[in-house]
């Protein structure tokens, strides 16, 4: 039986609304279609379809029988004397067929078996890649959107503070000067939100691209990012690699090789040729059986070179799949320290610097209609607060892809602790 590879991404609960459905609504796009429209459209899953194709006609006809020969023969004919015409001539009606011996036919069938189980496996390392590259586009998008948000909230922010300071400076309070830093602050905000929009046009346009749309017709992405949890560890991801289609792969990989270094081996074994015919001879007009047994001498040629062809791509089999290993841990490893440093980062952003900055913020904004705080003082609270927000979101968008990732490569659920939402 073959194994089964899925992506379900532990953030797939928390990304999805309960009423939503596997399809996207009302120009909102879900994580749940993003995921079953890309397996539906890529390319890359089609064209590895038809490898399983082309292996399994390569299986079919490593097992067919080899054809017989027929052939006819004219002797002693069109000559001299009496051999003038075909008056003495001995003709030979003859059916040839080679036998192959020592299972070669069962070792070519072998080898054509293991190309059909390693396209098979590596259609399910490409759904795997397909999932994972769909969900961290998506998280892409949904950290773009979340990330142009907070501007909007704060450049709202900035002009609920703008009637307040022109009081301030028709009373004498403050400065005229102080309406142009304001409005320049406003101003540094709304460009950095240009900015973002760009990065989230083309985060989209990838997105559509992966789910079949050569731009991207989805309003937005519907999703959260706040919920989060603790992983187990690295050593269990570590074991749960070898699971990843890749790597099993390797196991069908090597049966192909070492099936091939069997037929390599078995080659200079000599296959025998049975032949059986009728001669007539049109000179008494008698007709005989023919029959003829051939078997090749395997003297010169042993067939060491494939041999030992053969044997070194056995070898070479092994280390391919120790490197292939090793580059998955080091993934795994990268995505792993990121999660973890995600982690951390949302416990001090989350338990002091976003609940403190925002208690600042909200002070000095109404302290400062007392008169008892500056403009600057009130920007600095703002932008102190945007930046924590920003920080938050960031790292929860990395901790989100670092899960994506690690799934994408253990080739199983990504078990998580749960965590608490803010």
């Amino acid at each position: 039986m073959r194994p089964r590879f899925t992506l379900a991404l532990v953030v797939l609960a928390s990304l999805t609304s309960t009423q939503t459905t596997a399809q996207s609504s009302g120009g909102l796009l879900t994580l749940n279609s993003a995921l079953s429209r890309a397996l539906a459209a890529s390319p890359r899953l089609t064209a590895a379809e038809r490898d399983i194709g082309i292996a399994s006609g390569q299986r079919l006809q490593a097992g067919v029988l080899i054809n017989p020969d027929i052939s006819y023969e004219l002797d002693d004919s069109f000559g001299t004397g009496r051999y003038r015409g075909t008056r003495s001539a001995e003709s030979t009606l003859q059916i040839s067929q080679l036998f192959e011996l020592f299972s070669k036919r069962e070792a070519r069938i072998a080898a054509g078996q293991a190309g059909v189980d390693t396209a098979a496996i590596q259609r399910q390392a490409i759904r795997l890649e397909v999932l994972s590259e769909t969900a961290v586009a998506f998280l892409s998008v949904l950290g773009s959107q979340r990330r142009i948000q907070i501007l909007d909230e704060q450049v709202a922010a900035l002009d609920r503070l703008t009637p307040l300071l022109q009081r301030r400076v028709d009373a004498g309070a403050s400065s005229p000067a102080e309406t142009g830093r304001a409005e320049v602050a406003s101003a540094l905000l709304k460009a950095d939100r240009e900015r973002l929009r760009a990065v989230l046009a083309s985060a989209r346009r990838e997105l559509g691209v992966l789910i079949g749309d050569s731009t991207a017709k989805f309003s937005s992405v519907s999703g959260q990012l706040d919920v989060t949890g603790r992983p187990p560890s690295f050593q269990s991801v570590v074991a749960a690699i070898d699971a990843n289609p890749q790597l099993v792969r390797w196991t069908a990989v090597y049966a192909q090789r070492n099936a091939e270094l069997l037929l390599a081996r078995l080659k200079p074994y000599p296959d025998v040729r049975l032949s059986v015919g009728w001669r007539h001879y049109s000179e008494t007009n008698d007709n005989a059986v023919r029959l003829s047994v051939s078997v090749p001498i395997p003297i010169f040629d042993q067939n060491q070179g494939n041999i030992l062809s053969a044997q070194e791509s056995l070898a070479k089999t092994r280390a391919e799949r120790e490197a292939n290993r090793n580059v998955l841990i080091v993934l795994a490893g990268r995505a792993y320290d990121t999660l973890q440093g995600s982690l951390r980062e949302l416990s001090i952003l989350r338990e002091t610097a976003i609940p403190k900055s925002r208690l600042a913020s909200d002070a000095i904004f109404s302290g400062y209609g007392q008169g008892r705080f500056t403009l600057l003082e009130v920007l600095d609270a703002q932008s102190s607060l945007a930046q924590a927000l920003l920080r938050e979101q960031e790292a929860q968008q990395n901790f989100h892809i670092a899960v994506a990732t690690i799934e994408g490569l253990v080739g199983n659920p990504f078990a998580l602790t749960r965590g608490s939402s803010r």
